[in-house]
Order: structure tokens, then sequence, then C-alpha cells
């Protein structure tokens, strides 16, 4: 006998310090006493933001003026599947309070939470908070260059950014070019962890590198790879356990792929023209938009990102932007 499903609509409230408002369960509900984040049932005839904003208006007795579509994640519990579509609100009118008598409280998504027990529907997201909104992938290119980014690189921790992937395949050939190209990581590795932020490699990269940063981001041949040679990647791979696992991604198939080997995120595209593809317009904000509500996690939009992208990208479900050279500019979030 196949499970009921139902569709909900969920409401990520965030204060500009990154808290979040969780909500405890009511007891004459299911679950009771456990903590979730607001939102409720999608009505017929009713949206996504339709039913959030009644939900929220229902049980928290405010009004939504800024929300954006984030993450649409299927929760199986013993009962029933639940396809949840969480959406990051970062305005609102009044002050949220408990209309169905649950306790409200904001937390941070890193933890430890001073409230729970936590639904399990609701620790993915809470996961996923812990994600900047900025990802930068590195462009040194040539030994010579390391000095004058490693400079560029601290300036920009120094704003905030918080996550960096080490991408270098075009590195120039010479005798001690991977003597030269590892010392480099290690160096731009060191340097985020001074600043407490994350560094990611990419798979380019020899596997004997990512026991030394935070988690490794796959190409997605490589990842397709992975997947051919193991049935569970996971067990197989025990380095992929370790920090976070991002995934590049072009379409529905490369979104499968991320859902299989479990990475934590996207980077989706290009969207928009870029130097590394001129005359390509890219897939634009719609294909975007329709491939990230089906990937199930965090999504980054790549492609002609800027700090000036970053509320389009929003707005067309993404986490956040991910970029090599503009990234490196301005304020960090």
């Amino acid at each position: 006998m196949c499970k009921p499903s139902i569709e909900v609509a969920v409401g990520v409230l965030l204060q500009p310090d990154g808290r979040v408002l969780l909500g405890s369960r009511p007891a004459d509900k299911p679950w009771p006493g456990w903590w979730e984040l607001p939102g409720g049932k999608i009505e017929p005839g009713e949206d996504v933001m339709q039913a959030l904003s009644r939900e929220l208006r229902e049980e928290l007795d405010i009004e939504v003026t800024e929300a954006q579509p984030w993450v649409t994640y299927t929760h199986e519990y013993p009962k029933n599947f639940v396809k949840l579509y969480f959406c990051l609100v970062r305005g609102w009118q009044g002050e949220p309070r408990g209309m169905e008598g649950q306790e409200l409280a904001w937390v941070r998504p890193a933890g430890p939470l001073d409230v729970g027990p936590v639904l399990p529907a609701t620790e993915p997201p809470l996961k996923w908070l812990q994600l900047p909104e900025r990802y930068l992938i590195t462009q040194i290119e040539e030994p010579a260059h390391l000095p004058r980014y490693l400079q560029q690189l601290e300036q920009a921790l120094q704003q905030g950014l918080a996550l960096v992937q080490f991408r270098e395949p075009g590195w120039a050939a010479r005798e001690d070019a991977e003597f030269l190209l590892h010392q480099a990581f290690l160096q731009v590795v060191s340097l985020c962890h001074r600043y407490q932020a994350r560094c990611l490699v990419n798979s380019v990269h020899p596997q004997s590198w990512w026991d030394h940063a935070d988690g490794v981001h796959l190409r997605a041949s490589d990842a397709l790879a992975l997947a051919e040679r193991r049935h569970d990647t996971l067990t197989a791979f025990p380095a992929l356990n370790q920090g976070l696992i991002g995934i590049s991604a072009h379409n529905e198939s490369d979104i499968e792929l991320a859902r299989k080997i479990q990475a934590d995120f996207l980077v989706l595209g290009h969207v928009l023209e870029t130097r590394s593809h001129p005359g390509d317009p890219g897939m634009g904000w719609a294909r975007f938009a329709e491939l990230a509500s089906q990937a199930g996690r965090p999504v980054y939009a790549i492609g002609g990102q800027s700090s000036q992208t970053l509320d389009p990208a929003r707005r067309h479900g993404a986490h956040g932007i991910a970029g090599i050279r503009k990234l490196m500019d301005g304020p960090q979030a």
C-alpha cells in the first residue's frame, strides 16, 4: 500500500544575525512537543507563496513582506510522505507570536540548539542554513600570481567570505608544477582556516588532497565515475564522508546524480553570459529556477554572477551565487 503524500509550505524566518524561528508542536497534533519550522498544508487553489502567507498569518500573526523560494524537499515519515516547499522569509510585519499555543524560539542553525527535540524534516534546512551565500572559485593560474592572489583572498575573507573552492586546472605546465600547485593549495586552505572559512578542493585535483580540505567539489563527470564504480558511493569512498560535498550541475541528469551521491549542494549554470563562455547567453533565470526546484538541496547560481545578481538569484530559488572574479569584490555576506 502506497503511503499518502501531502504538500506543505514552510517559512524559514531569518533575522539579520542569522537566527531562525522554530516553534513547538501543539499537544493536539502528531509529534507533540517537537520543534519545527512554521508552515502548513497547501490548500486546493493555492500556490506556495499564498499558502505560506496564510499559514504564517494564522500561526504567527504576521504579514509576510519578503519571501523567496529556497529548497523543495521530500521527507518520508512512518505514515506518509511530506513534500516541503521551504521558503526564506526575510521581511514581515508584526511580532511573531504563537497563535496556536505553541512556544517560539529564535535559534542559531549551527547550534547547539536551546530547544528540542527537532522534527526530522527540520534538521536538513538547519544544516543548509550554515552554507554562506557566496562561494568563491579560485583562479590563480600560475605560481607567479600566487602572492597577489593570496592578498586579494585575505581581503575578501576579512570582509566575510566563508566558502572557497580550490580549482586550478590550467596551472602552467612545468617540471615542479605538481609540487608548487600542492603548496598553493595548502596555503589557500590555511588562509581560509585563519578566518574560520571553509575550503573545498575540486575533483580535478588528486584524491589524496581531499583530507586536507573541508570537503570536495565534484565535477559532474567525476561524480558519475564514482557512482558507477561502486553501488554505495559514500561507503566505497570514505573521503566523501568528511566535510561538504558539492557538485557542478547543468541539467536534470546532473541533479539526479547529486541526489544519488547525497551532495550537500549544487552549483548550477551557467546562468548568464560570462567571459568563460563568450557569445553564449546561458540557460537564463527561468531555466535555472526550473532545475533548482528539482534539486532537493541548496543551489548556487554560476555564470555572470556578482553582488548585483544575488537578489535575482534568490528570487529564482538560489541559495546564493558562485563565481571566480566578481566575488572577490565588495562586502561579503
